[in-house]
């Protein structure tokens, strides 16, 4: 029994907050996880920005429902799901996800909570686990799942190494050179078959 976990942002939608940092004219909010490998000390960098340009989830969320899936994206997801089971596994916040999900066919995903104050200022942040795509992938294979993984960013190393099998999406040149022996993939096309064949 297989179960596939993908990462959702650079994967199957656009970054968001690189989304955001465009629509706000903020540069600063481009760092990703693709920059930053510390997903905590990248979120309370986040939090200060937002904090000092006083904006709130409103104004996050008027971008995402701008954003659309990857071209391509949500067909590879339909044909992955006709496979067998699919799991979004993925550090973004479910205020965050729920207009992207509708756009992708609404697959399950597990991704963290933002804290939201009475104004809509985004106060904090409650992750679902620690190291939560790892220990996610660990814990379907204690239940008897092998697990396929696949995503772009630091922060998808570990449940990416710890699966059956596991392969790199449109990542950086910077991980695909320190990680040479994960295969990395540039189209979904791509993709599919190697999950194909490690199914």
């Amino acid at each position: 029994m297989h179960i596939v976990c993908l990462d959702l942002e650079g994967v199957l939608v656009p970054e968001i907050w690189i989304a955001f940092a465009e629509a706000s004219g903020i540069p600063e909010l481009k760092r990703t996880t693709r920059d930053e490998p510390d997903y905590d000390k990248l979120m309370n960098y986040r939090l200060g920005i937002l904090k000092e340009h006083g904006l709130g989830l409103k104004e996050i969320q008027d971008t995402i429902e701008k954003i659309e899936p990857m071209e391509g994206a949500k067909e590879f997801l339909d044909e992955l799901r006709k496979l067998g089971q699919v799991i979004i596994i993925s550090d973004t916040f479910t205020q965050f996800a729920a207009p992207l999900m509708a756009k992708l066919g609404y697959p399950t995903i597990f991704c963290n909570e933002l804290i939201i104050g009475e104004g809509g200022e985004v106060t904090g942040f409650k992750m679902r686990c620690e190291k939560s795509k790892l220990t996610t992938v660990k814990a379907l294979q204690s239940i008897g799942y092998e697990t396929i993984a696949s995503g772009d960013s630091f922060n998808d190393l570990g449940m990416i190494q710890a699966s059956k099998a596991g392969f790199l999406f449109r990542s950086t040149e910077q991980i695909k050179k320190d990680y040479p022996e994960l295969p990395a993939f540039e189209t979904y096309d791509e993709l599919l078959a190697a999950i194909k064949e490690a199914i």
